[in-house]
């Protein structure tokens, strides 16, 4: 049986391990031609919103796979299946 808490526990992993990547990976880095490119297309201001937006992105995008990468790992070799 599930526990009714595992989908707020998965997000939740999800936003720490995007966290800890902040310290781990740094983020990607535009060229300024890509970067007005990107800046016209969405119609932001300032690089710096660009540069957030890009950031949230990819330290979710980390979290998303760190966490899927825990868990297979978890559910392969460390769970003790109980039945």
């Amino acid at each position: 049986m599930k526990h009714p808490l595992e989908s707020l526990m998965s997000a939740g992993g999800i936003l720490l391990l995007a966290f800890l990547s902040c310290l781990l990976l740094p983020a990607p880095l535009l060229t300024l031609t890509l970067a007005h490119k990107l800046m016209d297309r969405f119609h932001l201001l300032d690089l710096n919103q660009l540069y957030t937006i890009i950031f949230c992105a990819w330290f979710l995008l980390l979290g998303v796979i760190e966490y899927f990468i825990i868990r297979f790992v978890w559910r392969r070799w460390f769970s003790v299946e109980r039945g």
